[in-house]
């Protein structure tokens, strides 16, 4: 019969080649399903969060849209107020101008008599480049063929050495700022003598059946 020795367990069997470590009891895993959330519940919030990204990219979308329709707004404003301050200026332009041209009148009368002399030519030519400087431009030649839009026709005469309606004298210059005119121009005109055309043509052709190749 054998003793025991105090203060020792018996220890359980471990079969050669395996480590102490392989007789500790191994903690039972976890099953698959055990603490993860259900797949119901992660497709709904996946959906959530779909509608919110959805909702806010439709309220950047209408944002934006509300901007672009702010900014179109805004230029087109912009131009109504650009157009409106260039449209008054050029009224006010004309306006004065109209005022001034009885006194353009008088210096070139003055000028076509000889009495634009002095201190009166200084002034008359400070005035003519002020005028100028503001836009104001003379218009009318002898010479030039009639224009009705431009041209105000105060006398009328007929001539045999014009071919259509001309300006055969310039009674009153016309005036314009740009493409806008303010005063036409006021002109005697002549007209081609009647007939005279037809005379014309008539000698031309007399003269190539004069001049044509002779039989032989």
């Amino acid at each position: 019969m054998t003793e025991e020795t105090p203060g020792f367990d018996e220890k359980p069997d471990v079969p050669s080649g395996a480590t102490p470590d392989d007789a500790e009891p191994q903690a039972a895993s976890p099953s698959s399903g055990e603490g993860a959330a259900p797949a119901g519940d992660a497709s709904a919030q996946i959906a959530g969060l779909t509608a919110q990204l959805d909702q806010v990219r439709k309220a950047l979308e209408e944002r934006t849209a509300d901007l672009q329709r702010l900014q179109a707004e805004f230029q087109n404003y912009r131009r109504r107020v650009e157009r409106d301050r260039i449209a008054v200026k050029e009224i006010a332009v004309a306006n004065l101008l109209t005022e001034l041209m009885p006194t353009l009148d008088n210096i070139n009368r003055a000028r076509e008599h000889g009495e634009l002399v002095g201190g009166f030519k200084s002034v008359a030519e400070s005035l003519e480049t002020a005028a100028a400087k503001m836009g104001l431009q003379q218009f009318g030649k002898e010479g030039e063929p009639f224009d009705p839009t431009i041209h105000e026709a105060l006398m009328h005469s007929y001539a045999p050495d014009v071919t259509e309606t001309t300006c055969v004298a310039i009674l009153q210059p016309g005036y314009r700022i740009g493409e806008r005119t303010i005063r036409p121009a006021r002109v005697a005109v002549a007209e081609p003598q009647p007939g005279a055309q037809a005379a014309k043509d008539e000698s031309e052709a007399g003269d190539e059946k004069d001049n044509g190749p002779e039989e032989g």
